[in-house]
């Protein structure tokens, strides 16, 4: 089964192409599939914007598409960045080191230091149907990044009961990320309306 992945995030495709080896799930990129789209995430929760881009893509092609919207929520601030995670701060085109720097400016002297990703998933079929799945990964925000691997926020956020930062992980964390979690879940639900390996 083929979908297109409603992003041009090369980090979100490696990872999803990662989880779901072994199944028959092929996932493209947009490029790959002749497309250049960049869908206004103006949705209220990381669900309806994934919602968004997937929908776009199917609108498009007439194809199947999948698409996360995943993002730190952050207690001390009150749930922020949330679903501004990719442009906090500013824009898209800031970088993940601008980005968990302030993060870390404005949680300084909190003392609640509890947060966790999210990450909601939906797939949008040409006849209609929508399938949806959200993965959670809890933990805490470190004072200082730690690890070379990942992106986005990894290097400062400790995954609970590991002691290590997400960018610490390695291949360990394409079985516990919210991203992960959200994937698996969304295979069973794929494999109740669909037949695959």
């Amino acid at each position: 089964m083929n979908l297109i992945l409603a992003s041009n995030n090369t980090h979100k495709l490696q990872e999803f192409r990662e989880v779901l080896a072994g199944t028959d799930i092929c996932v493209i990129s947009q490029r790959e599939a002749g497309l250049d789209l960049d869908v206004d995430e103006c949705g209220a929760t990381f669900a309806e914007n994934a919602w968004l881009k997937a929908a776009a893509v199917t609108e498009r092609t007439g194809l199947c598409a999948v698409a996360d919207d995943s993002g730190l929520v952050v207690d001390a601030l009150n749930g922020a960045p949330g679903i501004y995670s990719a442009r906090y701060g500013g824009s898209h085109g800031e970088s993940d080191e601008y980005r968990y720097t302030l993060l870390l400016k404005n949680m300084q002297g909190k003392e609640n230091r509890a947060a966790r990703f999210v990450c909601a998933i939906c797939c949008t079929f040409p006849d209609g149907q929508i399938l949806r799945a959200e993965g959670v990964c809890e933990g805490s925000i470190l004072c200082a990044p730690r690890g070379s691997g990942g992106f986005g926020y990894d290097p400062v956020f400790e995954v609970a009961g590991t002691g290590k930062s997400m960018a610490e992980l390695g291949p360990e964390k394409n079985m516990i990320s919210h991203r992960a979690r959200a994937l698996l879940q969304f295979v069973e639900e794929l494999r109740k309306i669909h037949a695959f390996e």
